[in-house]
């Protein structure tokens, strides 16, 4: 679920936000429009940037390069794949320059359930993800289907095929690989079709889903795609394992069976799993492997496009504000990793009662460490004292 993205990974048909290849966040998910070529007998070509891996990160760094009026090579092991996954974003986190034709559904007032019901009063949209792929056309871009296996700083990239690439600039934006000692968002969904109107929930932590008491938590996410169809999620929002994908699909059919909701003939599937720590903040990477997604949330996506064009003309996106900011985020995620899971609902009974801009600022403003504090402070008040101590210690440690 949140993904956002997204995004959400690993189902032909429809999975979200991390491709094949146990790679995930930003590689191996293809192109389109650009001029494609094998690489043979190109050894040597130079661009003024390189943009390794063709996930949303790199293509939209790719396509706003070549829109600033650089020479763009961007190297991809499948140049052509189209992207199957689900993304989701805030309506304010978008970028002017991506245009509304990129987004499929809008939710005003999306709805959550912790132990009690809330409204947020904060528009999420949902990505037509093939328009969102077509909206960053890489039409400028010299498009090589090839694995980058070695990135030289400070401007060489080496080829799976042996060969050589040169440019002044190299963006590494092929994504993290999975490993065991890092968290994982994992998830799986149904898309089903539907004669009335599903309302959009971004999280829903009722107990209905079968999981016994002490269980590790899940949550069902549902969203609108447009022509009648509606994803329904059940999300493992963060563990060190994540619960396994048979458990969500089994909490997920129990869920919709105690809902009355049919699913026997699904239009689709989700499947999701990928790793939501282990980027490096650092210059030259970006996307997920330039932690550039929230580790305590795993959304990625917006935050890729928001930031492309700071990158492409070389901005840092790393100031010390943002750096604390992550650090915070950081410590979030050691929080939601170390609650007891009766205690997950309750937690974010606090989060939603924040006020929208402690919200907001705690989801998606990578440079305002104060304004994060203030929200984590806010929620740490709100909990009872057994609570508060498990989370001093997660912060702490």
């Amino acid at each position: 679920m949140f993904t956002g993205t997204a995004p959400h990974v690993v189902q032909p048909d429809q999975s979200r936000d991390r491709p094949p290849d146990m790679i995930f966040g930003d590689y191996n998910t293809g192109t389109g429009a650009g001029a494609v070529e094998s690489l043979c007998c190109n050894s040597g070509m130079r661009a003024d940037l390189i943009v390794c891996g063709l996930g949303p990160a790199g293509r939209a760094v790719a396509h706003r390069a070549a829109a600033h009026g650089l020479s763009v090579i961007a190297v991809d092991p499948h140049p052509d794949r189209r992207w199957p996954a689900t993304y989701g974003a805030w309506a304010d986190e978008l970028p002017d320059w991506l245009g509304p034709q990129v987004i499929a559904t809008v939710a005003d007032r999306p709805r959550v359930w912790g132990t009690r019901y809330a409204e947020l009063s904060r528009r999420y949209v949902v990505f037509d993800t093939g328009a969102l792929q077509d909206r960053l056309a890489l039409t400028e871009v010299r498009t090589i289907t090839g694995r980058a296996t070695g990135i030289e700083r400070p401007g060489q990239v080496l080829l799976d095929g042996g060969q050589q690439l040169e440019a002044d600039r190299i963006i590494d934006a092929r994504g993290l690989r999975r490993a065991a000692d890092r968290a994982e968002q994992t998830a799986y969904g149904l898309v089903l079709q539907r004669d009335c109107v599903e309302p959009t929930v971004f999280m829903d932590w009722r107990p209905d889903n079968g999981a016994r008491v002490g269980e590790q938590p899940s949550f069902l996410y549902t969203i609108a795609l447009g022509e009648d169809r509606y994803l329904f999620e059940e999300t493992c929002l963060a563990g060190r394992p994540a619960l396994p994908q048979q458990v969500l699909r089994d909490r997920l059919e129990h869920r919709l069976r105690s809902r009355a909701i049919e699913f026997d003939t699904p239009v689709g599937t989700e499947r999701v799993r990928f790793p939501i720590e282990g980027g490096r903040a650092r210059p030259g990477l970006f996307g997920a492997a330039g932690a550039i997604g929230h580790p305590a949330t795993g959304y990625s996506v917006a935050a890729a496009l928001a930031a492309a064009d700071s990158v492409v003309t070389g901005r840092s996106i790393w100031p010390v504000s943002a750096r604390i900011t992550y650090r915070l985020r950081a410590a979030g995620l050691r929080v939601l990793l170390a609650l007891p899971p009766a205690a997950v609902p309750e937690f974010f009974d606090a989060f939603f009662a924040l006020p929208p801009d402690l919200q907001r600022a705690y989801l998606s403003v990578r440079d305002d460490p104060r304004a994060v504090a203030a929200a984590m402070a806010r929620i740490f008040g709100a909990l009872d004292w057994p609570l508060r101590r498990a989370l001093a210690g997660a912060v702490l440690g």
